[in-house]
């Protein structure tokens, strides 16, 4: 089982407008690099009992089940904050056939950033624009935790973070303001790029 890497900012911590290089400092240096140490921790944890050790389970506790709650919420932890940090760094303006797809979905782009927006606000966690191999559509869903509220075969294509770690430094309470600048940064090219790899996977 390989091990995770932290990855680097495609960008100056400070270059984003309206998100502090303090709050990016904080969020990337530390959070995410936080899940990514203890994925690497829960891997090796489980290696033992992965390859043949004695493995125990209850129901209501035991290291094992431990350990697997913590494996997808430090996972996912780190995926959906790799797509976070990922899209940012950009003007703002969509673009691409994700942008048009986006329009005809939800009645216009702006109908889109309406409802994404109001999913952000109704989250505890994360809202995420995915791509639903199921349905082969753009699907919107909130998660509370980082380990619940998607469903099996649908790939984060923008994944916004409303945990308050996200904007309490520069907006306070005020996650509308935030989400506004969570849009006004955004990298429509890798969004693009994004949803185009997800396209290409198939179900069955």
């Amino acid at each position: 089982m390989p091990k995770k890497e932290f990855k680097q900012l495609p960008y100056d911590a400070g270059s984003l407008k309206g998100i502090s290089a303090r709050t990016m400092d904080i969020h990337h240096g530390k959070l995410y690099r936080g899940y990514v140490d203890k994925s690497n921790e829960i891997k090796e944890k489980l290696r033992p009992i992965v390859q043949g050790g004695k493995a125990e389970g209850n129901q209501t506790y035991s290291e094992l089940r431990a350990l697997k709650n913590g494996e997808s919420f430090a996972n996912n932890g780190v995926y959906l904050h790799e797509n976070y940090f990922a899209i940012l760094g950009g003007d703002g303006a969509p673009k691409g056939e994700i942008a048009e797809r986006l329009a005809e979905r939800y009645g216009s782009f702006d109908g889109f950033k309406t409802y994404f927006s109001a999913c952000g606000m109704a989250a505890r966690g994360w809202a995420i624009l995915a791509w639903d191999l199921h349905e082969k559509e753009l699907r919107i869903f909130i998660a509370d935790t980082q380990n619940h509220g998607g469903i099996w075969g649908a790939i984060p294509i923008i994944a916004m973070d409303v945990y308050e770690h996200s904007y309490f430094i520069d907006t306070g309470s005020d996650r509308k303001e935030y989400i506004e600048m969570f849009f006004n940064n955004l990298n429509w090219d890798k969004v693009e790029e994004f949803y185009q790899r997800a396209k290409k996977y198939e179900w069955e």
